[in-house]
């Protein structure tokens, strides 16, 4: 691994994505940094039209980039709209990159995802693990799509000496996360789910799977933590897994979930739903060595992820209560 000393004190900084659960953390975190932070809104650049992510980094040209910027989902999102997953974000990576490459850029920051690991990838997933192995059928798409834009910014490292890093987050939750229905991560979707079930008297909830696969889960605040972290004190070509080291099983982490909501009933399993992939835990010790832990506990940040889901849905309504899927 290489460390290395980056000063982002008095650099404009890129956010892509800015208006997402991750590219908005990474927003509250940069306030307290002494940076001149840059946004632009989806109706003045689509990140998929390249003509137009050209002309916008040439009038602006960024130093600093995290490209936090992708379209996402669960398991129905990422296997009903499987053109859309790899289409938009191989097209997104790809326009930023280049254009961040052409316009000088000091630093830019790619934001993958753990689903870029085999499915059946030895635990915990270490970095060395990509390509190895088939991928969770179910999420392909998308992962391919990650994996195209972490190889390009290791080619663009190799051929043109940019200092592009890719950073891996594990399950992520907090502020802004997508509370859909049918679209929706395993977090937002027990959040909204027990809560409506406590809302209408519910007594059951179904949980989609057996319960029984692990997760790892980090609060995203912690996570744009890590990332600013390393963009002041990582450059290499290596991926560095972003996680909490530690998971839990899906049914496990539904009672907390529940119990933070104040949902009393029966939480029971559909087996005959898929389950995604049996296991998904980070080896975080490459972040460890780079001097980053993770601070907010599971309790605490599901906690304030409800508090926000309150916030940002204060007349939430009363439907009939159904069976939700897993995330990833």
């Amino acid at each position: 691994m290489a460390n290395a000393t980056f000063e982002l004190r008095g650099k404009s900084v890129y956010v892509a994505g800015h208006r997402g659960m991750v590219g908005s953390a990474i927003a509250r975190r940069l306030a307290t940094e002494d940076v001149r932070l840059v946004i632009v809104e989806r109706g003045e650049v689509d990140l998929r039209n390249q003509a137009a992510v050209f002309d916008w980094f040439a009038r602006t040209r960024p130093q600093v980039i995290f490209l936090a910027a992708a379209k996402v989902g669960g398991i129905v999102a990422n296997n009903t709209l499987r053109a859309e997953f790899i289409y938009d974000n191989i097209a997104i990576a790809a326009n930023v990159i280049e254009a961040a490459h052409r316009n000088g850029a000091e630093k830019l920051m790619f934001l993958g995802s753990s689903c870029i690991y085999p499915k059946l990838a030895p635990q915990p997933l270490r970095e060395d693990s990509v390509l190895t192995g088939p991928l969770e059928p179910t999420n392909e798409p998308y992962a391919i799509a990650k994996i195209a834009g972490i190889k390009m910014a290791e080619a663009y490292r190799s051929q043109y000496a940019c200092d592009f890093i890719s950073v891996m987050p594990t399950n992520l939750y907090g502020p802004g996360d997508n509370y859909h229905p049918e679209l929706s991560h395993v977090v937002a979707a027990l959040i909204r789910r027990f809560h409506e079930a406590k809302l209408s008297g519910a007594e059951n909830v179904v949980v989609w799977g057996t319960g029984t696969p692990r997760r790892e889960f980090l609060y995203v605040d912690d996570m744009a933590d890590a990332c600013v972290h390393l963009m002041k004190t990582y450059s290499g070509a290596e991926l560095i897994n972003i996680g909490t080291g530690e998971d839990i099983t899906i049914a496990e982490f539904a009672r907390v979930v529940a119990e933070i909501v104040g949902y009393r009933g029966e939480i029971s399993f559909d087996t005959t739903r898929p389950d995604g992939t049996p296991r998904k835990l980070l080896d975080v010790s490459r972040l460890a060595k780079l001097g980053w832990r993770a601070t907010t506990s599971l309790e605490d940040g599901v906690r304030r992820a409800y508090v926000a889901y309150l916030s940002d849905h204060p007349a939430a309504a009363r439907p009939t209560v159904s069976s939700f899927e897993l995330n990833e």
